[in-house]
Formats: C-alpha cells, sequence, structure tokens
C-alpha cells in the first residue's frame, strides 16, 4: 500500500506548543488517577491489620505476571455524587481486561478500600458497561469481592436498574460465558446475589459473609439473634447450602483458587487453529515515532490538520490505502494495517457534507462485505449546515450513513481525539450507536455544539423572543444569557466529564494508541472465532 508521507515539522513552535497542551492534558487526568490510588493506599494498614490485600494488590495478584491490562472507565463518577474531589473516582470498581492462566478475561474487583466497595449510580453503570464488553467479546469474567453494597444515599437512583446486573449474569451463564467471584469480605443483601449468580464461588474463611440480611437488620425485622459466622460465613456457605465451591484459607489463597479454575476450564483448548501466516508478528512498525502522537493535534481546535498525520502513527509501515479522496476530501475514508488486522478508517478533515456521508456510507457497507473491522477517528463539528448543504440533501444522505454506521455487523472502534459535535458524534459512531469499544484523548471535547455557539444561539433567540413582543431587550441580560449558556457547555463538554459519565471507556495517552488498537483488534477477532456452549438457562446450585 502507499507510504503516507508526513508534512509535519516537528521542530516547529507550533508543534512543541501542541505537545505542552496535550501534555498537561494527560498529566491532568494522570493525577486524578493517582489520586484515587493514593486514597486507597490510606487503608493499607487497616487490611494488613486484618490479613487482607489491598484491592490493587488482589489485581497484581490475579493478572499473569507481565501481562497487559486495560484499565476501563477508571475514572467514572468523577465528582459526581460523594465524589468530591475526584479521589474517589472509578465507581468503588477496579475493572479491564487482563489475562489469568492464558485467558484474556474481564476482570472486576470491588474497590472496597475507599467507601468499603459501595455501588455508586455510576458505578452501576460501569458494571453494566463491563458486562456488555464481556458477553459482547466473549471473556470470562473474573470478581473478587467485597463491598457494602449500593450506596444507600442513591438507593433510589440504583435499584430498579441494578436488577439488570443479574439479569446479565444470569444470561451469560446461559450463553456459555463463565463467571468466578472471589469473595474477601462482605456481601450483602442484592450483593450477595453477585456471587450467588456466578458459576464459581470461593469464599475466604473467617473474611466473607455473605447474607440477604446482616445480624442488625435480622434482629430488627424477626428479633432472630446471629452471629455473622452463623448467618453468613465462609465455613458455612461451604459446607452447608453449598452456596460457595471452595473454601479458600486468605486473599491470596482465593486467588489461587481462582487462576486454577480459570486454568481448568478449555477456553483456548476449543479456539480454531489459526493459519501460520494470520498469528504472524512480523508486522512493520509505523514511519514516524509514536510521541509525535502528542503534538499532531492543534491545541486551538480552530486550526485544521489532516487526520491522516495521526494514522501514519498508528499504520504498519505508515501504509495507507485512500478511498475516493477525490470525491470529497472532508471525511477521509481509507485502509490500513495495524499489527497485520485489516481495517477500515473512517475520520475528519472537516465537516461532514453530503458527498461525504455517502461517501463513509459506502466505505462502511464495503467493509462490512469483507469483513473488515472500522475505526473512526473523531474530529468533526458535525454535519454542514447551510441553504447549499441542506438543497444537497444533508439530512437524506446523513441519514444514509447513520444508517449505515448503525447496522454494520463488524466490530467499531472508537477513538475521540477532537471534538465530536452535534450529530456528527453520531454519524462516527459515538458511545449513542454502540461501538464496541470508545476510548478518548485527554484534549477531546464532547457536546451538542461549541460553547460560543449555543450562547449566540440563545442571544438570537432572546433577541427574536422580545422582537415578537415589541420590546426591546436589555444588552447586559443578552450579554449573561449568551456568557451562562457558553460556560455551561464548555464546561459539559470536557474528556473528564464526559468519561465521568461514561460516554467513553476511559481516556488514554495518545502515544498508547497503536498498542490498544492493537489489543482491541486481537480480542474482537478472538470472540469472532470463539463457539460457546449455550444452554436455556445459567448454570444454577442444586
Amino acid at each position: 500500500m502507499p507510504v503516507f508521507e508526513s508534512q509535519i515539522n516537528t521542530n516547529s513552535s507550533e508543534f512543541a506548543a501542541n505537545c505542552e497542551a496535550m501534555q498537561a492534558s494527560i498529566d491532568e487526568f494522570r493525577n486524578i488517577e493517582a489520586k484515587t490510588i493514593a486514597k486507597a493506599e490510606e487503608a493499607k494498614e487497616k487490611f494488613v491489620s486484618r490479613g487482607k490485600l489491598l484491592p490493587r494488590e488482589r489485581l497484581a495478584h490475579l493478572l499473569d505476571r507481565g501481562s497487559d491490562f486495560i484499565e476501563i472507565c477508571s475514572l467514572a463518577g468523577y465528582k459526581m455524587h460523594d465524589d468530591r474531589d475526584g479521589s474517589m473516582s472509578g465507581g468503588g470498581v477496579i475493572a479491564g481486561i487482563g489475562t489469568v492462566s492464558g485467558v484474556r478475561c474481564m476482570i472486576a474487583i470491588s474497590n472496597s478500600a475507599i467507601k468499603g466497595g459501595t455501588i455508586s449510580p455510576a458505578g452501576l453503570d460501569k458494571s453494566l458497561r463491563l458486562q456488555a464488553i464481556a458477553s459482547e467479546n466473549k471473556l470470562p469474567v473474573i470478581s473478587l469481592a467485597e463491598s457494602g453494597g449500593a450506596n444507600l444515599n442513591y438507593a433510589t437512583d440504583i435499584f430498579v436498574a441494578g436488577a439488570r446486573g443479574f439479569a446479565n449474569q444470569a444470561r451469560m451463564s446461559a450463553a456459555g460465558i463463565p463467571q468466578i467471584t472471589v469473595v474477601h469480605g462482605n456481601a450483602t443483601a442484592g450483593g450477595a446475589y453477585q456471587p450467588g449468580l456466578s458459576d464459581y464461588v470461593v469464599v475466604v474463611r473467617n473474611k466473607a459473609k455473605m447474607f440477604l440480611a446482616g445480624p442488625p437488620l435480622l434482629k430488627a425485622a424477626t428479633g432472630e439473634i446471629a452471629t455473622d459466622e452463623e448467618l453468613g460465613g465462609a465455613e458455612m456457605h461451604a459446607q452447608q447450602p453449598g452456596t460457595a465451591e471452595y473454601l479458600a484459607e486468605d486473599d491470596a489463597d482465593g486467588i489461587r483458587i481462582a487462576r486454577e479454575i480459570m486454568a481448568m476450564i478449555p477456553w483456548n483448548q476449543n479456539l480454531p487453529r489459526q493459519p501460520r501466516e494470520a498469528r504472524s508478528s512480523d508486522w512493520k512498525a509505523p514511519l514516524y515515532p509514536a510521541s509525535d502522537l502528542l503534538g499532531l493535534v492543534p491545541a486551538d481546535a480552530k486550526k485544521p490538520y489532516d487526520v491522516r498525520e495521526i494514522l501514519a502513527r498508528l499504520a504498519d509501515g505508515s501504509e495507507i490505502l485512500d478511498f475516493k479522496n477525490e470525491y470529497d476530501n472532508q471525511t477521509v475514508c481509507c485502509f490500513i494495517k495495524i499489527q497485520n488486522h485489516s481495517l477500515g478508517v473512517i475520520g475528519n478533515n472537516g465537516p461532514i457534507t453530503a458527498a461525504g456521508a455517502t461517501k463513509a456510507a459506502q466505505f462502511i457497507q464495503l467493509c462490512n462485505q469483507s469483513g473488515a473491522p472500522l475505526l473512526f477517528l473523531h474530529n468533526t463539528t458535525g454535519f454542514m449546515v447551510g441553504t447549499e448543504a441542506e438543497q444537497q440533501g444533508i439530512i437524506k444522505h446523513g441519514s444514509k450513513m447513520i444508517q449505515a454506521v448503525a447496522n454494520a455487523q463488524v466490530p467499531r472502534l472508537t477513538m475521540v481525539v477532537g471534538g465530536s459535535y452535534g450529530a456528527g458524534n453520531y454519524a462516527m459512531c459515538g458511545r449513542g450507536l454502540d461501538p464496541r469499544f470508545i476510548f478518548a484523548w485527554p484534549n477531546s471535547k464532547t457536546a451538542v455544539m461549541g460553547g460560543a455557539q449555543a450562547g449566540k444561539v440563545l442571544r438570537i433567540v432572546t433577541e427574536e423572543k422580545h422582537a415578537k413582543m415589541g420590546q426591546t431587550p436589555d444588552p447586559k441580560m443578552l450579554e449573561t444569557i449568551e456568557k451562562a449558556t457558553a460556560e455551561k457547555l464548555d464546561k459539559g463538554s470536557t474528556a473528564l466529564f464526559g468519561t465521568a459519565r461514561l460516554w467513553d471507556d476511559g481516556l488514554i495517552d495518545p502515544r498508547d494508541s497503536r498498542i490498544l488498537l492493537a489489543q482491541l483488534l486481537d480480542i474482537c477477532a478472538e470472540a469472532k472465532q470463539r463457539n460457546l456452549n449455550p444452554s436455556t438457562f445459567g448454570v444454577a446450585r442444586f
């Protein structure tokens, strides 16, 4: 394929300024992640005194040594609900995709070092997202549970939707996706059903406690007096009702058993053998360094750039095969390879025109025909507007593009590298179009429109409203409306605002983009090859 020749001067002052702005955005979200980890570390002495491992220590014990871990939604709930300063980000769950006993798994760990691992509304949304990823990508699920359950301050926001998590567990079991849970501490009320609905349960002696009602509630409700151990201790569950299949001596032993269970399941043995060419790791590295990715997107969002400059740092050998570039050059469609995975890419060099929409719709259908995954790189102000655009059928042709995006059967990966505004977010497979994975660079912005434009719109609407009533509006009032609207929209468009609300699966350092995309493409390819053994109902204990 043709090799792309970069036109970027990496020694220019503009490039240096872009790098500085991007690095500041990276530092901001990394510092918040570090703050959350530091907050959990404050509980270390308490955990040690109880003979327990901290949640991230449990993660380290679970993962294969030296293997990668793709953390998912690390900043869910940032500055929402009870999180005042960002130190309680994550929704009470540490989660991601990692390798356990040679098997790629979805891992969810109660962050019990912060507020007892209680689940906020953002934490519930995160848990549901993890289940969706596991189901779509046919990933076994390993949970390390120790949680006080729902955050009761927000129980009304969690209760009804919380049932969906249990339904998902039952359906994953029926679909043939194994679920393993190690109970390290409390699993009360609804939290007890999470291990109960798992296929394999490991409980830690003298630590795990599972009951629908704890001793205080039991006494209040029925007058019965019982100890924690009598009511829901590990030995009781392993020896009497058989709720647990395995009894562990401590945290590390419970994790060891979970690893052995995963090793025992013939998960990878049932994958069809790949031809040698498909397994080859003999790919060409990009001709340009990943560090360039820090300076490619202008700090000034009004300045244009060529999205192919990004692709040249992602693609094997920096090789890019353009599709219909002479027809429309604002919506870029092209083919590349990432670590030998062939895929189609749609990126933005400007607004989506009627021609760009029809070009993208055709390209999506071609990728769907050949089975090539799709990658969407967002940097769009949205669809072109104006009399000319309307007369060219922008609504009709834009609708065709959204139709194609929504109905494509191949894996769709999304990366927000700049702005993602208006219906352009939909057409480029934003969260609402259910991409297989969606990650964002920390400089990115997602909103219905820019803050300045929104402010001007409301100012004009207000002026017209007063004019219809024969009134002249106060200029100061108009200025206040315009400014307040712009500030509100801008505040609600940042990458941190969006990732807190799970508009993406996490923020990433742009330099990690190629490695992450290669891992995601591996996950998608493996899921395509895997045949499950579904049943009518999930596995139940008798």
